[in-house]
């Protein structure tokens, strides 16, 4: 007979890493609380993807390279999109999730337009 493995000691970090989603979920229950978050990851997503495109624009050095990463994790969000599309209940997740794909696109795009 194998030994069982050693079982760890649930910490409280641990235990509120676990609910983190939940008590989001809870504290968004209000519009206002919910328009906000996904304005501030709209905005964050949109800051991160154009500047993203100017440092690589700027080093003419990685951008076929920093271009597949983020068609890569544009293309992984609407694969991921799909599973939580299909889950039950309060769809903050998949908010979140279309927000910041939606902010990087755009911040991708916008600094594309300013290149040309």
């Amino acid at each position: 007979m194998a030994p069982s493995p050693p079982r760890y000691q649930q910490t409280r970090f641990q235990h509120r890493v676990a609910q983190a989603g939940s008590l989001l979920e809870g504290w968004a229950t209000n519009p206002w609380r919910r328009l906000s978050l996904l304005t501030i990851v709209l905005l964050s997503a949109f800051a991160i993807g154009g500047g993203l495109a100017a440092i690589t624009g700027a080093l003419s050095y990685i951008d076929q390279l920093s271009a597949l990463i983020c068609v890569g994790a544009i293309e992984f969000a609407v694969r991921v999109r799909r599973r939580l599309r299909l889950r039950s209940g309060d769809q903050l997740g998949l908010q979140m999730l279309d927000m910041a794909r939606i902010g990087l696109f755009y911040g991708l795009v916008l600094d594309g337009f300013k290149l040309l």
